[in-house]
């Protein structure tokens, strides 16, 4: 795991879990589920020409002509059985830059993901995966983003910056359990009159983020708190368009903007190293992809990359 002060390290593993996207589904759900393997009838064919690349991988991966993806079925705005995350968006980028055909081996992200998918050899990449997580080896990352408060337009509370601001006291804020930010949360004495939603759920048929912006909408909370690419997407899909405010200027709790790279297995030396030349090659194409889903992407001073400095690197 990431190298950790003794007293922050379950902190920073929910936000791994998180950031990984595990707002996934429950044990009992996780247990039932069967891996699915599907190709979107958009990607189908095999393209003839060879990858652009001299590595040899036919060692390191299950089909060096195909783009294998590890990928939930049902998690937008990362990926979903239709290819209409952003993840899908850019393994389809990935896959024509390698003149590969693009499959997916469907699972929920939830305990056992990994164990289920990439390490079984079943698929070759995971498209979102946080840095310092041992479960897989990491990518150089191609996104840096952090949680944001989630608030209505022209209230009060879309003008806050940080948890620790005097105008969230006695507000109902909504707060997936065991995120970073709930333990801000508590260190601000915000815990009494938040509304909590779980972090395991079955994502087929159940999403923490859709159900708190909705209560957001009707007035039941003031204002939420969720990981970046679910506050940008669920607030620009509302209608009318919620506020998003990135939290990086904490000082109280964990720090809560984290670098997001893809996921191989330890072995793959070559295949990483080809994933990082398309990352460093791509990433202009990646961020307008990012943007377009309304991700709220961080330079690494915390400032806000949009569409005039997203050639910049994460």
């Amino acid at each position: 795991m990431m190298r950790l002060k003794p007293d922050g390290w379950r902190a920073r593993a929910a936000a791994l879990a998180c950031a990984t996207l595990l707002i996934g589904s429950s044990a009992q759900a996780q247990v039932q589920a069967q891996v699915q393997v599907q190709a979107p009838a958009q990607v189908q064919a095999q393209a003839p020409a060879p990858p652009p690349d001299s590595a040899d991988l036919s060692i390191e991966l299950i089909d060096p002509k195909v783009l294998r993806v590890c990928a939930d079925p049902r998690n937008l705005p990362f990926s979903n059985d239709k290819g209409e995350g952003f993840e899908n968006r850019i393994a389809e980028l990935f896959a024509a830059k390698l003149h590969k055909s693009l499959d997916y081996v469907f699972f929920p992200q939830a305990t056992g993901f990994v164990r289920m998918t990439l390490a079984a050899h079943r698929c070759d990449v995971i498209m979102g995966f946080p840095q310092g997580d041992d479960l897989a080896q990491g990518t150089n990352p191609y996104y840096r983003t952090a949680y944001a408060l989630v608030a209505k337009p022209g209230t009060e509370l879309d003008q806050v910056t940080t948890l620790d601001d005097p105008r969230l006291k006695g507000k109902h804020i909504g707060i997936v359990a065991g995120t970073p930010p709930a333990t801000n949360m508590a260190v601000n004495g915000m815990m009494a009159t938040a509304k909590p939603y779980p972090l395991m759920i079955d994502t087929r048929v159940d999403s923490s983020a859709a159900a708190m912006i909705g209560d957001i909408k009707s007035g039941e909370i003031d204002a939420g708190i969720l990981w970046g690419p679910m506050a940008g997407y669920y607030a620009k899909e509302a209608n009318p368009p919620l506020h998003v405010t990135p939290l990086v200027k904490e000082t109280r709790g964990p720090q809560l903007a984290y670098r997001i790279g893809m996921g191989v297995r330890a072995a793959d030396q070559n295949w990483k190293r080809q994933l990082n030349r398309l990352i460093q090659d791509s990433q202009p194409e990646i961020n307008n992809i990012l943007l377009e889903f309304g991700v709220p992407l961080l330079d690494e001073n915390n400032r806000p990359l949009g569409a005039a400095t997203a050639a910049k690197q994460p």
